[in-house]
């Protein structure tokens, strides 16, 4: 299963001999929804491919609340946890589960030999820093530009091409704590999309229409 899921997923990213090593010393790991997978301050000693699932990258302010940087899908890797390998540092995100996903943990001792003497995977980090730094900015810029409503639905309809349906099963208190803001206010926001037409709101579920 683990050499099918490597090929399926990252044969446009990496080298058929890249994958082959891959699959002889990573290690398989499953996580199920809202378990951690890399804590703030932990060491890291291997380097997480998404193999199948959503990871939510996540940071905290200095009285435990939590803001949402971006989303990670199959097939990419936290840019932020290669970084620490580099240096050695630990890690500055917490990395949670969106969905039950499935990740192949890589030693960082191999990051840099294949940095060195692989191209595909060279181009596949260059690639992954470039995409969540793009992410990072649209980050940025909805906490600066938009309002919080056009950053509530936005975050919605994201969720929405994250699990492949129209229907979200969340409740208000979560989307608050990814949006650092009140469950007050998110209730009282998507009360005003659904007068807006713009969705649907049942117990712990919500239709984007």
């Amino acid at each position: 299963m683990k050499t099918n899921l490597l090929t399926d997923i990252y044969k446009h990213h990496l080298d058929q001999t890249l994958i082959d090593e891959i699959n002889k010393i990573g290690v398989l790991k499953n996580f199920e929804k809202d378990e951690i997978i890399i804590d703030i301050n932990q060491t890291l000693k291997f380097i997480p491919l998404l193999l199948s699932g959503n990871i939510k990258i996540l940071r905290e302010d200095q009285d435990g609340n939590e803001l949402l940087i971006y989303f990670l899908e199959a097939g990419e890797t936290c840019t932020m946890s290669l970084t620490c390998c580099i240096g050695t540092a630990k890690s500055k995100i917490r990395a949670v589960a969106e969905s039950d996903s499935t990740l192949i943990m890589i030693p960082v001792s191999y990051m840099q030999k294949w940095f060195q003497n692989n191209e595909s995977w060279r181009n596949f980090i260059f690639e992954s820093y470039q995409n969540r730094f793009d992410e990072m900015l649209e980050a940025i810029d909805n906490l600066a530009f938009m309002k919080m409503d056009e950053r509530l639905y936005k975050y919605l309809v994201n969720k929405t091409v994250l699990h492949e349906s129209k229907n979200i099963i969340i409740k208000h208190q979560d989307i608050a704590e990814d949006l650092h803001t009140s469950r007050v206010v998110v209730s009282r926001l998507l009360k005003q999309l659904e007068n807006e037409k713009k969705i649907v709101l049942s117990r712990n579920k919500i239709e984007i229409l």
